[in-house]
């Protein structure tokens, strides 16, 4: 049961990411956007082609990373190198990034090493090696950062 809700959950954050990306792209509507993904979800055929995928948890990253926005860049700004401001990052990175930023800060259910770890793998699925680095780097920073205690605990 658990490793199929975790399925289900990076499934969710592989497509969270990519409805950011194509708001951030194509200029979609948050509406038109959750709509379009989620009838992916439910679709003849889900976990085929699209991978069966938590809609609840998928919802609340989206909405969360676009209701945060202003909250968040300057976090993952500041977590960057200063000649690599997240205006310079190419969208999918920026796209991964905001995401784990709002799971970092306003999912303290989920631990914070799961996070980081998910939003790595999920970078994998679109970047290369390197840019997949600058996200371990990016969310290890912020969530040692916001979540100090949880890494006290552990060390």
């Amino acid at each position: 049961m658990a490793f199929g809700k975790t399925k289900e959950r990076t499934a969710a954050r592989l497509a969270a990411v990519q409805a950011l990306y194509q708001m951030d792209i194509a200029a979609t509507d948050l509406t038109d956007i959750l709509a379009e993904f989620e009838a992916r979800f439910t679709r003849e055929g889900a976990g085929e082609k699209f991978p069966r995928a938590e809609s609840g948890f998928f919802r609340d990253i989206v909405e969360g990373v676009v209701r945060e926005q202003r909250t968040l860049d300057p976090l993952v700004d500041e977590a960057l190198n200063e000649n690599w401001p997240l205006k310079r990052i190419e969208t999918v990175l920026r796209s991964v990034m905001r995401a784990g930023a709002y799971e970092l800060k306003y999912r303290s259910d989920i631990p914070a090493r799961v996070v980081v770890s998910e939003y790595v793998n999920v970078a994998a699925a679109f970047l290369d090696r390197e840019e997949t680095g600058m996200v371990n780097a990016v969310l290890d920073h912020l969530a040692r950062r916001m979540r100090a205690a949880e890494f006290r605990a552990v060390e």
